[in-house]
């Protein structure tokens, strides 16, 4: 048996309304510390792509493995999952666990199989705009955030498609619930989430089930790419270099 601390090649990837941009300040900290790091940009959610209300959770899917299987040629990655992310990186677990060497979970955590991020998005729903920030915030937490930085999600935001809030995760394949993850805690504490995990709450079930599975507080809002950059690359790291037992 041996053990394998060699840095993994790590995907970010951000939740609604974003694309690789988001990370730009979180990857500027991770290439300094001479991290291998890419930040994606999922199918529908580039402004240069006039079909982007029509794209798919399948569709990002597909995104995910091609920059997986271009990223270390073959090697397994760390795959970092912001937010509303955790759909299609789900996805990418249950179909892909041999490839994927640890799963970051910030503010966010695995998918409930059957369960479809905003199933009551009407059919007619083209695509859903980032909402104003005070509709946002009373949803997900603001804490952290400049004016320069919200002044910033608020220009280069990119309309969530329909299609994605609405289709349901469906997940088979147990083996992803044994990939290592770290649960990143910001707008909820760690603590607390493990009780909501422990109680059977719908959106923490599935992390009652990870047989491999640590907590790191970060305290901040929802968006800590922007509000601790630093301090979130330096879990990043950590989790990139973190071992793996090899028999």
């Amino acid at each position: 048996m041996a053990t394998n601390t060699n840095e993994a090649t790590t995907v970010l990837i951000a939740g609604h309304w974003l694309g690789a941009w988001a990370w730009d300040e979180v990857l500027e900290h991770l290439t300094t510390r001479g991290c291998r790091a890419l930040p994606v940009t999922l199918p529908g959610l580039d402004e240069a792509d006039s079909e982007r209300a029509s794209r798919t959770l399948d569709d990002q899917v597909a995104a995910i493995e091609r920059v997986m299987a271009a990223a270390a040629d073959g090697e397994p990655v760390v795959v970092v999952a912001h937010s509303g992310a955790n759909g299609p990186v789900s996805l990418v677990l249950d179909r892909h666990p041999e490839l994927v060497r640890r799963v970051v979970w910030v503010d966010s955590g695995p998918a409930t199989p059957g369960m479809a991020f905003a199933p009551d998005t009407p059919e007619d729903l083209d695509e859903l705009p980032l909402p104003p920030f005070e509709t946002l915030g009373a949803q997900a937490s603001l804490e952290g955030l400049s004016a320069e930085a919200l002044a910033r999600f608020r220009s280069r935001a990119v309309p969530q498609p329909g299609p994605v809030l609405r289709q349901p995760v469906e997940l088979t394949d147990e083996a992803r619930l044994q990939v290592p993850a770290t649960l990143v805690c910001c707008s909820i504490p760690s603590a607390q989430g493990r009780e909501l995990a422990d109680a059977g709450h719908p959106m923490f079930a599935e992390v009652a089930k990870l047989e491999n599975v640590e907590f790191v507080d970060l305290p901040t809002g929802h968006w800590p790419m922007w509000s601790r950059p630093r301090d979130l690359a330096e879990i990043i790291a950590a989790a990139g270099a973190s071992p793996v037992i090899a028999s």
